[in-house]
């Protein structure tokens, strides 16, 4: 009778339970039309002008769609630091892309850190001087062991800030040929030195770059006419030029 019993426990024990799975909420013909296209742009996301040309829906139908998606947890409006003027959407379960937010060079509401930015300057700067010849890789390692950052920052991000040191004209870019200062550094491994000496760091910057707003931009290595960063769209080199 014991063991009888324990072979039903073990029986019942094996059989499969049902997925007790939430179900998904409610949503109209068009909300699926709507939100299937925003998910598939994954997270890069969607301007909502664009989700209207895309869909030939009717503009009420699309805002009002838009506004139920939201209400319910499906998709979440982001700034987009290229166009914060226009409402770009996002599937909920996508966090938004660097291209979007700008990663760690702007805040949330969309504006350029510039004080964060010229500090990893003057940091990477430096060790750059420490090193006499230093790679990315050696800049943004030396960067963590410091521990001056609270955040952080991969070896790209670094690199990013390390071009824009190169266009402010305070340090040089070149290739290694692994003989004499560069024996440290691989045969065709790009490379950066300081242009100028330890007394001269003291004196403010004074580059072309370093004038414009894009002296600050550590993106500005990947902004092309045309592209996703571009002067065209970029509302701050606009306002220079307004000024």
């Amino acid at each position: 009778m014991i063991c009888c019993c324990s072979n039903e426990v073990l029986t019942m024990s094996k059989r499969k339970r049902p997925d007790l799975k939430v179900p998904a909420p409610y949503m109209t013909e068009q909300e699926k039309i709507l939100y299937n296209l925003i998910q598939s742009k994954q997270d890069l996301g969607i301007w909502s002008w664009d989700i209207k040309r895309e869909t030939s829906l009717p503009d009420n139908v699309v805002d009002k769609s838009l506004k139920s998606l939201r209400s319910k947890l499906l998709i979440k409006e982001v700034v987009n630091v290229q166009f914060k003027g226009r409402k770009h959407y996002l599937a909920s379960e996508f966090e938004p892309s660097s291209e979007i937010t700008g990663g760690k060079w702007y805040n949330d509401q969309g504006f350029l850190e510039t004080e964060f930015i010229n500090f990893l300057k003057d940091q990477c700067l430096k060790h750059i001087r420490n090193l006499k010849i230093a790679t990315v890789d050696t800049v943004a390692n030396a960067v963590r062991r410091s521990r001056v950052l609270k955040i952080d920052c991969s070896s790209q991000e670094i690199g990013d800030i390390v071009r824009a040191l190169v266009l402010d004209n305070d340090v040089i870019e070149m290739r290694s040929n692994g003989l004499g200062e560069f024996a440290s550094v691989p045969t065709g491994r790009m490379c950066y030195k300081c242009r100028r000496s330890p007394d001269a760091m003291k004196e403010p910057r004074v580059g072309v770059m370093a004038w414009i707003p894009c002296g600050v931009c550590p993106r500005i290595a990947r902004c092309m006419p045309g592209g996703t960063i571009s002067p065209m769209t970029c509302e701050y080199y606009s306002k220079w030029l307004d000024f």
